[in-house]
């Protein structure tokens, strides 16, 4: 009987671990160790396969490398379903310290202004899941929305909607839109938002004879805007969002949880 090499990877036969290094810093390993220390303390957890350092090393791993499940089992010496819970576990807290919207405005009000945008987390599916095919990308995904400051620096992001959803409807469903208007705050959008109203800014569409004044407000706007494509520049480095393989909705706590990780406080 002849079995492919592929064969014998997907069941594990040869699996083997090996050392490899990760381009994240030590403090950030350790501060997620903390916080599942206190989680654990929290649920009077006795035992567990693995200690909070290497808990938090196995989650870390799987969000920066996208590496599988069974790939990180054979790593840490556990199993496959072991694995999967630790990292459940560990995007759950992380995901729960990540601010809600009203959090994430307080102190901005009149005379301030964010930056309102969406992207694209390309996931597995097949092209016949319509409701996650974006036509403007091409491709299968989950829309994600955020929202920065003037600077870029992501101060929200949302919970992921199918590919499909119009920017403009997945921000109104998010309350972007009543949210900033109840505090009077400016919002700098693209086109995707034009019809908005309230206080959403967006560039005037594009005419053969348009007005000088439309152009500079055009010009203006752009520069204005441009730093928010920092915020989703943010999201590249981890590669599970290149291409997510997971359940479609754990996308928008995987989201959440590398919100935290790129906002958190620790020494160093």
């Amino acid at each position: 009987m002849v079995i492919s090499l592929n064969t014998l990877a997907t069941e594990g036969a040869l699996m083997v671990p090996y050392r490899a290094m990760l381009d994240v810093l030590h403090e950030l390993v350790e501060h997620v160790s903390w916080l599942l220390h206190e989680h654990r303390r929290a649920r009077n957890t006795r035992w567990r396969k693995l200690r909070c350092f290497k808990q938090a090393l196995l989650t870390l791993v799987h969000l920066r490398k996208n590496e599988t499940f069974s790939q990180l089992g054979t790593g840490f010496g556990i199993s496959q379903a072991t694995a999967w819970r630790y990292v459940d576990e560990t995007l759950g807290v992380l995901a729960d310290l990540a601010p809600g919207l009203h959090e994430a405005l307080t102190g901005f009000g009149e005379g301030n202004h964010v930056i309102v945008d969406g992207t694209l987390i390309p996931i597995d599916r097949i092209a016949a899941d319509k409701p996650y095919y974006s036509m403007k990308h091409r491709k299968n995904g989950m829309k994600v929305q955020v929202i920065a400051r003037s600077d870029g620096t992501p101060l929200w992001f949302s919970r992921a909607t199918p590919g499909r959803t119009h920017d403009l409807t997945a921000a109104r469903a998010h309350s972007i839109v009543q949210a900033c208007r109840t505090r009077e705050i400016l919002i700098l959008a693209d086109r995707a938002y034009q019809g908005a109203g309230a206080t959403v800014r967006t560039p005037y569409k594009n005419h053969r004879e348009q007005p000088e004044h439309y152009q500079q407000f055009n010009r203006v706007h752009a520069r204005l805007r441009a730093p928010g494509e920092r915020a989703f520049a943010q999201l590249k480095p981890w590669r599970i969002l290149r291409r997510a393989r997971c359940s479609t909705r754990r996308i928008g706590t995987i989201v959440q949880a590398v919100h935290t990780l790129l906002t958190c406080n620790y020494p160093g």
